[in-house]
């Protein structure tokens, strides 16, 4: 059965006992009826801190979860953020890739157009040579008419023959150039895709971890959602019950007589006071809880009412102490404040609330109770709620 069914039963048995109360006799059997008024109201009381009970179960299980979810959340951050930079390498290795591959092909370019200035080079020398009639070089050197003419003539045809040589290797070197260029150049594309194909991948993967990110989110706020709704409503009815006009008035009394013992025992000085690492996530916590929709006076108070506690001799000693002390904050038995500690709802004028009250700011005096205004209850007015 769940959270909201189970809800609907109990506030129609809720209801039947309400109108059974409204029905009795108040006259001539008000003192059993009384009685059994109480008795009625401890069973009730009774059976929604059994279902409140399971509820924290359910909260500690969700507070599992979300510590599992963070850590789940952390690691996929930091994927994310090294595959975010693996994504920018890649995106830079391209970019260099391709000014160098566009170097490559200018280069290419201008390799072209040194082989074909070279050949063009040398058919207009061999076209000047053939246009001017030049003899070939057997008919140079028969034609020689001395050995010094024919060293001239040899060391032209020489000069000839070497230019040639020059010509051709600078014509396979460039050759050569171009073809080695050639095989970089397609080995470096071919290189150039499978960075383009790893990037793809790589964004694919952000692509999932964002998704299953989102996924688990949406699932957490989920039950956080509910858990809220489930509290809320134990609160509203444990509350329902402490209302009642009987269970009030003995509780008053006891709250009342505490607040004397209090006003009249021993006090520490706030400069006395060691705070641990966490009591002002705590408070500013119990703060939202119990006054968050109030004015920051009205947050102050409820601070101040803590710390109060803290200071005094017949209460405990520590924040967690004064807090977790049993039955003293309603929040805190509906599981409510565990909610708004596992997600830090604190609002910025809540940490400075509790702030202040941690330095010994106080706007209720010695006050060491708070609650809804009631007929006959005196204190001090400040918002939602009378302070004593």
């Amino acid at each position: 059965m769940g959270f909201r069914e189970r809800a609907i039963k109990r506030n129609l048995f809720l209801l039947m006992a309400a109108a059974l109360w409204l029905g009795l006799p108040s006259v001539s059997c008000a003192s059993s009826s009384t009685r059994q008024q109480i008795q009625e109201n401890e069973q009730q009381q009774q059976a929604i801190e059994d279902e409140r009970d399971a509820n924290q179960e359910n909260i500690n299980s969700l507070k599992w979860q979300r510590s599992s979810l963070k850590k789940t959340l952390d690691e996929l951050n930091a994927q994310l953020t090294q595959v975010s930079d693996n994504l920018a390498s890649l995106e830079r290795q391209i970019s260099d890739k391709e000014q160098e591959i566009a170097d490559t092909r200018e280069a290419l370019r201008l390799a072209r157009e040194k082989e074909a200035s070279q050949h063009d080079s040398m058919e207009k020398s061999l076209r000047y040579m053939y246009e001017r009639g030049e003899p070939n070089i057997l008919d140079v050197l028969v034609s020689s008419g001395s050995f010094s003419a024919l060293l001239n003539a040899a060391t032209y045809i020489q000069g000839i023959l070497e230019y040639n040589d020059r010509m051709l290797d600078d014509f396979i070197e460039n050759r050569e150039f171009i073809e080695s260029e050639q095989a970089r150049l397609e080995e470096e594309d071919a290189q150039l895709k499978d960075l383009q194909q790893q990037a793809r991948l790589e964004k694919e993967r952000i692509d999932g971890l964002i998704e299953e990110t989102s996924r688990k989110m949406s699932e957490y706020a989920g039950q956080i959602s509910e858990a809220e709704e489930a509290a809320a409503a134990y609160e509203r009815e444990l509350q329902r019950l402490d209302e009642d006009l009987e269970t009030l008035k003995k509780k008053l009394a006891e709250e009342i007589a505490m607040a004397q013992r209090a006003a009249a025992a021993a006090k520490r000085d706030i400069s006395e006071v060691v705070f641990e690492e966490g009591d002002r996530y705590l408070l500013a916590n119990l703060i939202y809880c119990e006054a968050g929709g109030e004015p920051y006076e009205g947050k102050l108070a409820v601070g101040a009412v803590v710390i109060n506690r803290l200071l005094s001799s017949v209460y405990p000693d520590t924040v967690v102490g004064v807090i977790y002390q049993r039955n003293q904050f309603s929040p805190v038995r509906s599981g409510r404040l565990d909610l708004a500690l596992a997600n830090n709802r604190a609002t910025e004028s809540c940490y400075r609330a509790a702030d202040e009250a941690m330095s010994g700011v106080t706007n209720v005096g010695g006050c060491v109770y708070f609650r809804t205004p009631i007929p006959g209850l005196t204190g001090i007015p400040i918002g939602g709620h009378i302070f004593y």
